[in-house]
């Protein structure tokens, strides 16, 4: 039976942007989706609702999308959105021992129920990054992380086989951490290599799987399996997917990251989970946490 699904990441915007002409040609030449448009895009899907996450970091995109602006949409689409906040590690006062926990106590207090996507691009055991997963730890907040590259990228920075994201991972084992994007997704694969970390590698997957081992050892470890990334580690070897989704049904969430309405194929997982069950590829548990339980179990948490 299928069962409405509930997308974990999230950027939305109230309004559409003026497009101006700059040198000839439109710009910005795209805008996040409102939510009228993602409305029309997940009633094809069987898309309840979707998580918001504030972009806040300036190393991010061209855009902000502010804690404010997120629960402002909360509150009006009651119905289509929960949300999460977003704190830079760098704020409130620029020190190591900030003190986050009465920001994330307050965002929690107005329906916030975790903290990301962080991407801000500081390595992710930086002493500022460790001090916000220390409060978010306290505060039973979990977060949603962007692994990237050091320099011209975003997303909190680590390095080929993960060694802080374990350092993190044991530092805080209270802490769910909701991992994401083309670094930490091609990890997958044993056979992962700097040459594609980067994007979105293809072919059988490879035993020995970084990511495998690190889900296996570590409970607080969960995925995000929006975006590009996401979808394409589960469906790039079909019969591996299907044992990864049942291995790990209870702590995987589907998502799209749509950042705009034409990012129609961030739709495909849907549809590949919505197959996988129909033909009994996956169990209907599994299906069941995977679209919408896990992510209900965090965001219905008092």
């Amino acid at each position: 039976m299928r069962v409405p699904k509930i997308d974990i990441h999230i950027h939305p915007v109230p309004y559409k942007l003026p497009i101006i002409e700059i040198d000839g040609k439109p710009f910005p030449n795209w805008d996040c989706a409102t939510p009228e448009e993602l409305r029309a895009l997940y009633n094809q899907h069987g898309i309840a609702k979707a998580v918001i996450l504030p972009i806040i970091a300036s190393d991010n995109q061209f855009r902000p999308l502010t804690n404010e602006d997120s629960a402002a949409l909360a509150e009006k689409y009651p119905d289509l959105f929960y949300w999460f906040c977003n704190i830079d590690p760098r704020g409130i006062g620029n020190t190591p021992d900030a003190n986050f926990t009465p920001y994330l106590k307050y965002y929690r207090a107005r329906g916030a129920r975790g903290v990301g996507e962080l991407t801000c691009n500081l390595y992710m055991d930086d002493p500022y990054v460790l001090n916000l997963f220390r409060h978010c730890e306290a505060c039973d907040m979990p977060v949603t992380i962007h692994i990237g590259n050091r320099g011209n990228d975003y997303g909190v920075i680590d390095e080929l086989g993960l060694p802080r994201l374990e350092k993190v991972l044991a530092m805080f084992p209270n802490l769910i951490i909701l991992g994401h994007s083309q670094k930490f997704w091609a990890e997958i694969s044993g056979d992962c290599s700097e040459a594609v970390r980067n994007g979105y590698p293809k072919g059988k997957v490879v035993p020995g799987g970084r990511l495998i081992e690190l889900m296996r050892r570590y409970p607080n470890l969960h995925c995000d399996l929006s975006a590009g990334s996401g979808c394409n580690a589960i469906t790039r070897d079909p019969e591996f997917g299907y044992a990864f989704l049942e291995e790990f049904q209870d702590r995987l969430y589907y998502g799209t990251d749509i950042c705009n309405p034409y990012n129609v194929g961030m739709l495909y997982l849907a549809d590949f989970l919505d197959e996988a069950v129909d033909k009994g590829r996956i169990s209907e548990a599994a299906y069941r946490k995977i679209c919408c339980e896990n992510a209900l179990r965090i965001l219905n948490k008092d």
